[in-house]
């Protein structure tokens, strides 16, 4: 995970969580088609919460006036994903990154926005395990959810 800076108010984090949210939607394609059965279904039910997220956090950030930053045509992958341990690979890795960017925004926000961070931290942290247990990794969980290792 590269390092980037940490988001000086509600704005900018929510606004960074949902480029992480676009990113995740995309990466959800590559890992989807080298699943089968359960776990292609778990992978299309990842992607539609990331897209449920991305479209409640769109319609917010317009309510509120801010600038909503468009999602890109497509993202690079942090490797390729050529077979099944790939996919489940990168499954792990997108839901721990997405989870960096709802971590990051916990300190600046307040209200609602907080429990929507916590919320979305907490729902990546626990697909990154199912993923983790998928893929027969060891340990399933990690201390620090988001939090870079």
């Amino acid at each position: 995970m590269t390092r980037r800076q940490a988001p000086t108010d509600a704005g900018q984090a929510l606004t960074a969580a949902l480029t992480a949210e676009y990113a995740a939607i995309f990466a959800y394609g590559p890992i989807g088609v080298r699943l089968t059965d359960a776990a292609r279904r778990q992978a299309r039910a990842a992607e539609a919460a990331h897209r449920a997220r991305r479209d409640a956090l769109v319609l917010q950030l317009s309510a509120g006036g801010a600038q909503v930053p468009a999602d890109r045509a497509g993202y690079a992958l942090p490797f390729p994903v050529t077979d099944r341990a790939g996919a489940l690979r990168l499954a792990v890795e997108i839901e721990e990154r997405t989870a960096a960017f709802w971590r990051a925004a916990l300190p600046v926000t307040t209200g609602a926005d907080r429990t929507r961070a916590l919320n979305a931290l907490t729902d990546c942290a626990l697909r990154a395990t199912r993923w983790r247990r998928t893929a027969g990794v060891s340990p399933v969980t990690v201390a620090f959810p988001g939090r870079p290792t």
